[in-house]
């Protein structure tokens, strides 16, 4: 794979579902390309059918026809190959996409940079940028360096997060996601049991749990979802009966969908039992991991406190 000459088919196609999800308008797509250099003579025809009949083409027929053509020009644009990748993997400013459009940017960003970073000059500056900081860490005390160490770790996190929002596979997503989540629990100092299954003589698995976690001296099961429907009451209720069949156990639940108002009924009544029982959707990680003035034990503290306190299993921190 050589980008020096061009792009091959999987980035190719991979740019092509990004750069239309960076920005909200068409215009906005034609200033994407001008901004990285393209010349009007590549743009101008479709500047004009736009200009003439906007509803005749999209964000991604216009990604597609240019970037085509900077493959097809040969070693002449190898410069605004190179900025458009550019512009690209140093996306960091996500409002100006389309609010259902953000995560799944963020997502492809994330692929394209895992693309690119393997070759060419993206290496390099890589290793020089890696090399640069380890030297400053070593000029620096110890306490500044587990600080800034710790931010390196919650920041690969958090990309390793995105990337998962651009994952079709839900079973490997799935198993990710429990990886991602594991890791940010550790890395926020909470003690965490990796995902396990109980098994009885005769009868095979009774029972799986995604994760156990320790937190200010109690044990929490999690459980983990990706459903494309809001959480109903017979998910809930499966964790439920895990958690009260164990003594002095509390429960976690982790959702990328909403929950539906008999879940979080039927979760509120479970707290009567002296259950603690917290509910939490994966866009409150995301708001975590880009705050970085709330730490996780924060944000799971004031969850517990909630469903103790007040009995609601499911509040908004952020």
């Amino acid at each position: 794979m050589e980008e020096r000459y061009h792009y091959p088919p999987e980035l190719l196609e991979l740019l092509v579902d990004t750069i239309p999800r960076l920005v909200k308008g068409k215009q906005d797509v034609f200033l994407f390309f001008r901004g990285a250099g393209i010349t009007r003579s590549l743009l101008s025809d479709l500047q004009e059918q736009y200009a003439n009949n906007p509803d005749s083409i999209n964000k991604f027929h216009i990604a597609r026809t240019v970037l085509s053509r900077l493959n097809e020009s040969g070693d002449r644009t190898l410069k605004e190959r190179r900025e458009v990748l550019k512009r690209v993997v140093e996306y960091e400013d996500f409002s100006s996409c389309w609010p259902e459009e953000r995560l799944k940017a963020q997502g492809l960003v994330s692929r394209v940079r895992d693309v690119i970073n393997v070759k060419d000059s993206f290496t390099k500056m890589r290793q020089e940028r890696e090399a640069e900081l380890q030297k400053h860490r070593e000029a620096q005390s110890r306490e500044l360096e587990k600080v800034r160490f710790h931010q390196e770790i919650l920041a690969d996190i958090r990309q390793d997060f995105y990337h998962l929002f651009a994952i079709n596979n839900p079973h490997e997503r799935g198993l990710l996601l429990e990886k991602v989540l594991n890791r940010l629990f550790e890395a926020s100092g909470i003690l965490v049991k990796e995902p396990f299954r109980r098994v009885e003589p005769g009868k095979g698995v009774v029972e799986q749990v995604d994760g156990v976690v320790e937190l200010e001296g109690h044990i929490y099961l999690v459980e983990m979802k990706w459903l494309k429907e809001p959480v109903g009451v017979g998910d809930v209720s499966q964790h439920l009966v895990r958690v009260f069949n164990r003594s002095a156990s509390r429960g976690i639940f982790i959702s990328y969908s909403e929950y539906t108002t008999p879940a979080i009924e039927t979760c509120k009544e479970s707290l009567n039992g002296n259950a603690v029982f917290v509910l939490c959707t994966l866009q409150e990680f995301v708001l975590l991991l880009e705050n970085n003035e709330k730490s996780l034990k924060e944000f799971l503290k004031a969850k517990i406190n909630s469903s103790i306190i007040d009995k609601q299993p499911f509040t908004a921190v952020f």
